[in-house]
């Protein structure tokens, strides 16, 4: 029985360890011009391809984090491409919801918008406002594009779409790296703690 213990615990060692291997393996120049494929992920995510944009900023965090304890060049251009990109493509999702109607938006069915969500979306935005457009980017209810655009068919003023867009971009950027970046700085002590739970 004991033996049957140790190997789970092996295999749990071993599974944080292909983890680690395969995050190593999607980001593997990271910390050169890894900030390329962040920027082209979260881009293409927010102006609505299905990719994984927090994903993404979670591997990049945790990848610099088990490269350095510390917050350096690599990290900060990867916030920076993080927070650009998700302001970039908010703007363009915005813009396009400006030019389109309910009808059109519910025939792209990988959103999940039905109608009645169409609806109840456009009530909360008239309620609650601007800050709809900051506060979602935390909520995993619409994918990030869905977000825009219906910001962009509520009419919310470019003024104040703009201002919540780059706060919450950059809010959204420096949240999903940072706590990469802590995974991957404390990655030993997670899999130990992992080790010793499964043992």
């Amino acid at each position: 029985m004991r033996q049957r213990t140790t190997r789970a615990g092996a295999d749990g060692a071993d599974c944080g360890v292909n983890i680690v291997h395969w995050l190593e393996s999607l980001l593997p120049h990271l910390p050169h011009y890894g900030f390329v494929l962040v920027f082209a992920i979260v881009f293409l995510n927010n102006i609505g391809l299905p990719l994984p944009g927090e994903t993404v900023l979670l591997g990049a965090g945790f990848v610099l984090g088990r490269v350095s304890g510390m917050l350096t060049e690599p990290m900060l251009e990867a916030l920076l491409a993080g927070a650009v990109a998700s302001f970039l493509g908010g703007i363009c999702a915005f813009a396009t919801g400006r030019r389109i109607d309910q009808d059109k938006l519910s025939k792209v069915h990988w959103l999940h918008l039905t109608p009645k969500r169409l609806d109840w979306a456009e009530r909360f935005f008239r309620r609650h406002g601007a800050k709809t457009v900051f506060i979602s980017r935390f909520i995993a209810l619409f994918p990030p594009v869905a977000v825009n655009l219906l910001a962009g068919m509520t009419q919310m003023t470019w003024q104040n779409f703009l201002v919540f867009n780059l706060t919450g971009s950059v809010a959204f950027s420096c949240f999903y790296l940072a706590l990469g970046h802590l995974a991957g700085n404390k990655w030993t002590l997670v899999v130990a703690w992992f080790s010793h739970v499964v043992g």
